[in-house]
């Protein structure tokens, strides 16, 4: 049976958890650093199996014994956005946490799969992979599936069609910066260019790439879960069970579209030994120099975080 820690147990941490459980892709450890809350929140899920039909092992923890030699580790310590508050914004602290969360992660899993969740999500994974020492495969960010499917909610809402049909791709920087690519966003197989008019797909363009920020305002306290969560199980899932999807996720690249040494958005194969493949797709012009203009803002603030840090 496999074992998967998610560090942190708010709203991300507690509905990944309770997510991974209804799938039963393995035993969950839940951690977080309140007092009892994890333990009470495993609890809670433990009871919930006779009446949804799981017999996952859920356990709480405020310290990292339980957590050990896991199969995957997702991490989504750290503060939320508040209103108004850029991801960029979120960087002193959440370097701080992520740096300390993976130190003791790895001491007790020097084998698992890191996935990071927490933002600003490609400088975190950075931070990740830095403090952790391991290999590229082994370390990636969950941005680009949420995104995509932020897109594509929006992209099914206009055209008053099932999100089943409706496949699209976003790329780089899980932030302002992030590149819907339309020329591979179809509707059961039909450029959405030829359903949507350039105005209406510029807008949905802008709206996918503030959709943390929209959930945030109207929240008024805390962020997106519901989708991140999913997010996250879909790359477990692909993971664990050796499915190898194509999934966008934040990754290592390595000259890949011309960008070399750093954590971006890019469609990777996901299978039992984490990253498989990076897939290259063919970028007009535009979409390039996009990628390129989000990539050098991941690249800013990755120098930051090394400035921050001391590295």
């Amino acid at each position: 049976m496999a074992k998967i820690t998610v560090i942190g147990g708010g709203n991300v941490g507690a509905t990944t958890a309770q997510r991974l459980a209804e799938k039963q892709l393995g035993d969950v450890v839940l951690v977080d650093i309140v007092e009892d809350m994890p333990q009470g929140k495993a609890l809670d899920l433990m009871q919930s199996g006779p009446v949804y039909g799981y017999d996952t092992l859920i356990t709480g923890a405020n310290n990292y014994e339980p957590t050990a030699s896991s199969d995957i580790v997702v991490i989504t310590s750290g503060i939320p956005r508040k209103p108004g508050m850029s991801r960029d914004d979120l960087v002193k602290t959440n370097a701080g946490i992520v740096k300390s969360v993976t130190e003791q992660v790895c001491a007790k899993s020097p084998d698992a799969i890191l996935i990071v969740v927490s933002n600003p999500l490609d400088a975190m994974t950075y931070v990740a992979a830095k403090v952790s020492k391991f290999p590229s495969h082994r370390v990636l960010g969950m941005a680009g599936v949420l995104d995509s499917a932020r897109f594509r909610t929006f992209l099914a809402m206009e055209l008053g069609v099932s999100v089943e049909d409706v496949h699209a791709t976003v790329l780089g920087g899980h932030g302002d910066t992030m590149v819907p690519v339309l020329g591979y966003s179809t509707v059961a197989g039909i450029p959405v260019g030829e359903l949507i008019p350039k105005d209406k797909l510029d807008a949905i363009v802008q709206r996918t790439r503030d959709g943390g920020a929209e959930i945030i305002k109207l929240l008024k306290t805390g962020s997106a879960y519901y989708a991140p969560s999913a997010s996250v199980v879909a790359m477990v899932e692909s993971i664990l069970l050796d499915k190898k999807r194509i999934l966008p996720c934040a990754v290592a690249v390595n000259g890949e579209y011309g960008i070399k040494g750093l954590f971006v958005g890019v469609p990777t194969v996901l299978g039992r030994k984490g990253v498989e493949k990076i897939i290259e797709m063919k970028l007009n012009p535009e979409e390039k120099a996009a990628l390129d203009k989000s990539a050098a803002a991941v690249k800013e603030l990755c120098e930051s975080v090394d400035k921050l840090m001391g590295w």
